[in-house]
């Protein structure tokens, strides 16, 4: 599907509440299917993403019932051997929170995904997993991933990259190994998994970038989720780039970890100011007002705060588009390793919009400030985050333009649209 975007409108202006956390859906059903009893699950996202955890763990054996956006599960803190392939879709969360689950089972999965899935590095969890005592074969490391359940023991394991997905495997393996395992990355990355776990009675410990689990039962939860930041950033970068424009995010989750696009904006200048600050289920929540801001700069942005924006780099890319002077992302290869290489992708489409922009190893350089000129087809590679950021690029260019393959919105945010339109 193609969309077609032109600034039509004058100011974005509203209230509106970003959908749920994907990141804290995904492990609020696989955590919650591992404890023994009843958890419910209030404001479960839609995403095609969550949803293929959720039918995981029902393929698994676990009761879920689903009324709208609230699950309920009933487990009995065990999961059964799957009669068929698991499912794992787009969603990389998914693969490698699963894989470090299934490994230490008494039973053999195979965990496969979709085309773009099965193009993404897997050697990251094979490898410390296997350290563990996991037996599990691929394709070069490469979905899919076939899991022989084996008994598992802890390990001492430094990660070179600051992932979230990675260390949530290996401390997932670990619940289910004999003795402790210690996981320590090189800057802290997000820490829902840590967060839910000590929530749910894990025999979890933290300090900084290292974190220790021994093989613990999880207790049944009710668990609230909040508005997703990662979704929200589209918003937030539209507000500050669309002339006028005033507009309130509500029940936005800010946890430090996952928060740090709203730190990158306002070192840009950029007008923030967060209302009602709270803490819901140990994450903290507030809402976000952003307005129409002049006179925005460009930065430097590397280092220990790149994991903590890590998926929103393409919008703020845009955004830098819109500062004064220069922009420079680095310490961000890792952006290679997503749905689409993110540096490439970003810096293609943006070139075509007639953005002064430049690819790097580990990130981009942004030349500002631009007119954006449309009139032009711009791809989304077949990844929601550039689609997304696309159409907001859409909202302050000079003529209208065409988005291939915009549906890919929908493996995170199929309320993204309508959304918008509220605001108009």
């Amino acid at each position: 599907m193609n969309l077609v975007v032109s600034k039509d409108f004058n100011i974005l202006n509203g209230q509106i509440e970003i959908p749920s956390d994907k990141s804290l859906s995904h492990r609020a059903i696989i955590f919650s299917s591992l404890a023994k009893g009843k958890s419910v699950i209030y404001n479960f996202s839609k995403g095609k993403d969550p949803i293929s955890s959720l039918n995981i763990c029902k393929s698994l054996g676990v009761d879920i019932e689903q009324n709208d956006s609230v699950i309920t599960v009933n487990s009995n803190g065990e999961f059964n051997k799957p009669s068929s392939a698991l499912d794992c879709g787009n969603s990389g969360t998914t693969m490698r929170l699963m894989a470090g689950i299934l490994a230490g089972q008494n039973f053999d999965s195979v965990l496969k995904g979709d085309e773009s899935l099965s193009k993404r590095p897997m050697k990251r969890i094979v490898e410390p997993l296997s350290l563990m005592g996991a037996d599990i074969n691929s394709d070069s490391f490469h979905s899919p991933l076939n899991i022989r359940g084996a008994n598992l023991h802890g390990i001492n394991y430094e990660s070179a990259i600051a992932s979230a997905q990675v260390k949530s495997c290996v401390l997932l393996a670990g619940l289910f190994a004999q003795g402790a395992t210690t996981y320590k990355e090189i800057y802290p990355s997000r820490n829902h998994t840590e967060i839910m776990l000590s929530n749910m009675g894990a025999n979890i410990t933290c300090d900084n970038n290292l974190v220790k689990i021994e093989k613990s039962e999880l207790k049944p939860l009710n668990i609230n989720i909040c508005g997703d930041i990662s979704s929200a950033a589209y918003f937030i970068v539209a507000g500050l780039i669309v002339p006028n424009s005033e507009i309130i995010l509500k029940n936005i989750g800010l946890n430090p970890t996952r928060s740090g696009i709203i730190e990158v904006t306002q070192k840009m200048g950029g007008s923030i100011e967060i209302l009602d600050q709270r803490n819901v289920c140990g994450e903290l929540v507030g809402d976000v007002k952003v307005e129409y801001t002049q006179g925005l700069k460009g930065i430097e942005i590397g280092g220990e705060i790149i994991p903590a924006l890590i998926d929103e780099i393409p919008v703020i890319a845009l955004l830098a588009t819109q500062c004064d002077g220069q922009t420079i992302i680095k310490d961000a290869s890792d952006l290679r390793n997503k749905e689409s290489d993110r540096i490439k992708t970003t810096v293609s489409e943006l070139k075509k919009l007639g953005v002064n922009i430049k690819e790097t190893a580990d990130g981009m350089i942004i030349q500002g400030k631009t007119k954006l000129k449309g009139d032009v087809e711009v791809d989304s590679n077949k990844d929601h985050r550039l689609a997304m950021t696309l159409y907001v690029a859409g909202l302050i260019c000079e003529k209208e333009i065409s988005i291939k393959d915009f549906e890919w919105v929908n493996i995170s945010f199929p309320e993204f649209l309508e959304l918008f339109e509220k605001l108009k």
